[in-house]
Order: structure tokens, then C-alpha cells, then sequence
């Protein structure tokens, strides 16, 4: 088959395959929708939109959780030629405020739950639609039977033209307002037929959308991989959950953020650790320690010895495979990780485990991934070689230059800041330094703008540093390092809520951040952690004291973006005071 020119042609191709086949759907089956019906909801969404008076080329803001419901909204003002984007649900009603005037939508779909951010923010906003039920200006039901019996949804979808915008992904914000990255549908079509040509996939495959929609990992993987080649989405609607869906699900294909990752991996080893069985336990250890000899051998390049090799088959049989199944894993081809950079260590463990997951990288402004590290071709701490159609180039400075099919459009309504990351030769300056190596394989040292020089005149990455330490501090969700212009590294270390909580109820203090940051068995394990991690970095590059916040660090917050980077500078900000305590110590 050619390959289809639109997402909306896609779409309507993918819909006829297996219309009785189930599409989108939420763990236990509470909802289960086919593609048959999918598809005539969308049709339903495109002309209730009409009725407002949304045309082609107007924007429509969606602010929801990871239900199916998006999915649904969003393809019908696609095939309307409209340019849906999805809001980041921490948005404040004055963030809002400014990403709808930036957008200049007259439509929002949303739920009840940020119904007052919504209005609070309404400005140009004409109509509000609600998902879940009464205090808008229209419900989902409402939306759907306004439509015109007489609309032409056929001339619509077919009237959308490749270079037609698609979706709006707003950036994070670390360095400034939010940019609102304008992809077309040929960004999309194209981005995603390379990425195939690494990772296949195929109708039916499985995935979840869990992570922020309005980020663009969660946007390709599951809402426009469903529509190029229908894949089923499971939609968890609290992250915190994905562990608990995992097993519901079963995907086959998956993608996460390295905290995820490493929350499983964490969960695993704890559960193995309080194995109150001692054979049980030994087995365990021991079935894990043959998973870590293979993934050493498969780094390395060399096949296992004969012995190991029998070994690790009585493993996988008597454990690893058992250990697949029960986290949902044991029918997934390959997995992704991106977004940040993840320890080796992570992706060691769960490739000894047999799931292979690939690391890749990409940015909002190349429409999601721009390498990927190849199924059965992965090397460690890379992030692969770039997909088919990409260039790559490193700036005298090192810094990584992107040129190829996912190239956004422009910033919207920002020209200089347009030209200022994409210069007259078509290549985007992504604000990464890399290395290149003789594969073509690419190696992310950290943000250009995020590099620690010491005062000394050693140049590192917080990022490379923040990773090492938190392998060996499971109580730490984030470690961020501040070191820039001083004579040595200090940290903050944010506590995991979940590895918390735990600590907490067996030391019988509060599950408190404010009175865990002060508690001594704590602190101690932390240093523990830090000192261990610390013994696998060269003596620049160790944090020689930390300080415990007394809150937790949330997605969205000052601190954290959604998917869990860390934001440097309001942190060096906010903690000017705790900072400077770390350094008075001396």
C-alpha cells in the first residue's frame, strides 16, 4: 500500500481493517470501544464541531486526562482539517491564559475536575465542552448529536492537505514562556514511517497512554500510531497506576520515561529483597544474577558460554519469565525510553530480563524521535543512530544539529525564536551536546545550557551525575546537582512519595517530606546511596554534601516539568538559601 498522505487518510484506512476489533479501551474492560464505533464518533465529534463553527486551520484546546475520550475529540477536529493540542492539566488558569492566546482556539474540551481553571482562564474562549457530565456549554453527548445532517464529513477529511498543521506541542517552559511547536500532518506521516522502518509495528499491537498528552511521546505513541497502524491503547488515567495496568494491558510495544523504568526496576528488586522465603528468595538472586551475566555477555558482543548459556534457560524458566508475566511484560517486542536520559544500569537489568528497550531521542521541535536505538542492535548509553531520512551534524561546540522529515514547521507566532533554532540551512540546533561515533550511533552529554563547569575549569554533565547517584538511591525520585562556577558538586535530593511511604511506616515516623527530610535512619541511607554513587564517579565530578527537601517534587511543579526533568533554574532559585548553606559548610 502507498503510503497514505494525511493522518486523517490513515485513519479511515486503519478503520476498515477490523471494525469489530476493539481500539481504544481502559483497564478491565470498564470501556471498550471498536474501531467501527471510534470511527463513527469521530465522525459524530467532526460535525458537532462544524456546528460551533470550527473550520479548517482553527485550533481546539483539549485539557484531559488519558481517557478515550481524547482520542475521540482529537481525530474528529483532525478530520475537520482543525488543529487539536492538549494542555498539561497542572497548567494554572493564568498559563492557560496564555497558551489560548497564543493558540487563539475558541474551543476547549475538558472535564469537570479543571472546569474553574478553564473558565478562570476563558478570555476569547466561546465554547466549553465537558466530558464527564453538566457545567460547560456543552456536554461530549451534546457536541456529538449537534451536528448537521447534511455535513460533508468525506469532503472535509479529504480537503486536509499534508503541509495542513495537525497539532501544537507547547515546551516545557524552562528558559521562558512556552513555544507552541507547530507540526503538520506530513511531519507526522513521514517521522512516523521512519521510525518504522527501525521499530515495526503492527495492527493490533498493544501500548498505553499514561504519560502527559500534551506531551509529544504520549501524542506519537499512542494517538497517531493508533491511527497510521492501529494500534490498541489502553488508557490509564493516573500514572501512578501504570504498574498495576501493565498486566491488564499486556502491550506489545511500550513506551516510558526513565523514572518509570526505574520505578519497576525498583519494585522488583525491593519485592525480591522481602521475599520472606529464604529458597525462594536465593532463587530469585540468583535467577536475576544469571539475567545480569547475560546482559553483560550481550553488551559486551559475545554470545554466553555454554554453562551460562544453560544457566540462563533455567532461569528464564523457573524465574525470568515467571517475573515477565507478572509486571505484564512477557508479550512485549520492544519498549522505548526517551524524554531523559536513563542509566545504563536500568537498561542492563531489564534486558537481562529479556525486555529489550530501546532508548532513543528526539524533541517536540522533530516531531518526537529522531534516533532510535535498533531492536537487537542497541548499544548502552547511547541513543542509536538516526532513523532512515535523518541528518545529524555536532556544531563546533558539540552541540547536536537535526535536519529531516520531522522538522517542525515553525514556532507559532515566533519568527525570531523560529530563525534563532533553525538557521538558513534547514538544520535545527537542538541544544544537546552529543558525540557522534564511527556507527552513526549518537551519545547525549547533556543540555548545551545545562553543562557544569566547575570553578576549576572541568567541564560535566548534571544529568550524567544525577543518573549514577540515583541507581543507588531508591528513597530519591530526583537528585538535582548544582556545582556551576564552585569548587565542588552539592545536590538536592527529593524524595520518592511510594519509597517514602514505605521508610516511614517500618521506622514509624510520618509519611511526612517535612519530618522525613529531618529523620537520621533516613538522611543515613540517603548518604549510603550518595557515597555508592559517588564511587562510580571520578573525584570532580562527586557530590560531596546534599540536602533532603522537606516537600515533595511533583510533575508540573516549579521544579519538575510533566515528565519529570528537572527544572535547574527556578530550583537554583527557590533553593538559593539551602544552596549556599551547602557551601557555607565548608
Amino acid at each position: 500500500m502507498s503510503q497514505p498522505a494525511t493522518v486523517c487518510a490513515a485513519f479511515q484506512a486503519t478503520a476498515a481493517i477490523a471494525p469489530d476489533a476493539v481500539a481504544l479501551r481502559t483497564p478491565g474492560d470498564a470501556v471498550t470501544i471498536t474501531w467501527a464505533e471510534y470511527a463513527a464518533r469521530v465522525r459524530k465529534v467532526a460535525a458537532g464541531l462544524a456546528s460551533l463553527g470550527v473550520r479548517r486551520g482553527d485550533t481546539v484546546a483539549l485539557m484531559l486526562t488519558n481517557r478515550p475520550e481524547a482520542a475521540i475529540v482529537d481525530a474528529g477536529a483532525m478530520h475537520l482539517g482543525a488543529v487539536a493540542f492538549s494542555v498539561y492539566n497542572t497548567s494554572s488558569p493564568e498559563q492557560l491564559e496564555f497558551l489560548f492566546g497564543n493558540a487563539r482556539n475558541r474551543v476547549v474540551i475538558t472535564e469537570a475536575v479543571f472546569l474553574p481553571a478553564v473558565k478562570a482562564a476563558a478570555g476569547g474562549i466561546e465554547h466549553v465542552v465537558c466530558v464527564d457530565g453538566p457545567g460547560a456549554s456543552l456536554t461530549l453527548e451534546e457536541l456529538e448529536a449537534a451536528g448537521d445532517p447534511a455535513f460533508d464529513f468525506e469532503a472535509a477529511w479529504r480537503a486536509v492537505e499534508p503541509d495542513d498543521l495537525i497539532t501544537l506541542i507547547y515546551t516545557s517552559g524552562t528558559t521562558g514562556p512556552p513555544k507552541g511547536v507547530q507540526l503538520s500532518h506530513r511531519n507526522i506521516v513521514t517521522n512516523t514511517a521512519a521510525a518504522l522502518e527501525v521499530v515495526p509495528v503492527e495492527f493490533g499491537d498493544r501500548i498505553t497512554s499514561f504519560l502527559p498528552m500534551a506531551h509529544i511521546a504520549d501524542r506519537a505513541s499512542s494517538q497517531y500510531f493508533a491511527a497510521i497502524k492501529g494500534v490498541q491503547v489502553t488508557y490509564v488515567d493516573n500514572p501512578r497506576e501504570i504498574a498495576a495496568a501493565l498486566p491488564d494491558c499486556r502491550p506489545t510495544i511500550w513506551f516510558a520515561v526513565p523514572r518509570v523504568w526505574e520505578k519497576i526496576k525498583l519494585g522488583i528488586e525491593a519485592k525480591v529483597a522481602a521475599e520472606p522465603d529464604a529458597k525462594k528468595r536465593a532463587l530469585a538472586q540468583w535467577a536475576l544474577a544469571r539475567a545480569a551475566a547475560k546482559a553483560d555477555a550481550q553488551l559486551a558482543g559475545r554470545p554466553l558460554g555454554r554453562l551460562d548459556a544453560l544457566r540462563y534457560a533455567v532461569a528464564d524458566r523457573l524465574v525470568l519469565g515467571r517475573l515477565r508475566e507478572a509486571i505484564g511484560m512477557d508479550q512485549m517486542k520492544w519498549a522505548w525510553s526517551g524524554a531523559a536520559a536513563i542509566a545504563p544500569e536500568t537498561l542492563r537489568f531489564f534486558m537481562g530480563l529479556g525486555v529489550e528497550v530501546c532508548e532513543l531521542w528526539g524533541m517536540s521541535e522533530t516531531s518526537g524521535a529522531g534516533t532510535i536505538n535498533p531492536p537487537g542492535k542497541a548499544r548502552v548509553g547511547t541513543v542509536g543512530p538516526p532513523m532512515p531520512g535523518v541528518e545529524l551534524s555536532l556544531a563546533d561546540d558539540g552541540e547536536l544539529l537535526y535536519r529531516g522529515p520531522g522538522l517542525m514547521v515553525s514556532y507559532r507566532d515566533n519568527p525570531e525564536q523560529t530563525a534563532e533554532a533553525v538557521d538558513a540551512h534547514g538544520w535545527l540546533h537542538t541544544g544537546d551536546v552529543a558525540t557522534i561515533d564511527a556507527d552513526g550511533y549518537v551519545t547525549i552529554i547533556d543540555r548545551k545550557k545545562e553543562l557544569i563547569i566547575s570553578s576549576g575549569g572541568k567541564n560535566m554533565s548534571p544529568a550524567n551525575i544525577e543518573n549514577v547517584l540515583k541507581v543507588s538511591c531508591p528513597l530519591a525520585m530526583c537528585i538535582a546537582v548544582v556545582g556551576d562556577a564552585r569548587p565542588y558538586n552539592v545536590a538536592l535530593v527529593a524524595l520518592d512519595p511510594d519509597a517514602a511511604a514505605a521508610y516511614a511506616e517500618k521506622a514509624g515516623v510520618a509519611a511526612d517530606p517535612a519530618v522525613l527530610a529531618k529523620d537520621p535512619g533516613l538522611i543515613a541511607a540517603v548518604q549510603a546511596g550518595i557515597d555508592a554513587g559517588n564511587a562510580r564517579l571520578s573525584r570532580v565530578e562527586q557530590v560531596k554534601r546534599f540536602s533532603i527537601v522537606p516537600a515533595w517534587w511533583v510533575p508540573g511543579s516549579e521544579e519538575l516539568t510533566p515528565t519529570l526533568k528537572v527544572r535547574r533554574r527556578p530550583i537554583s532559585v527557590k533553593y538559593a538559601a539551602e544552596i549556599e548553606a551547602l557551601y557555607d559548610q565548608a
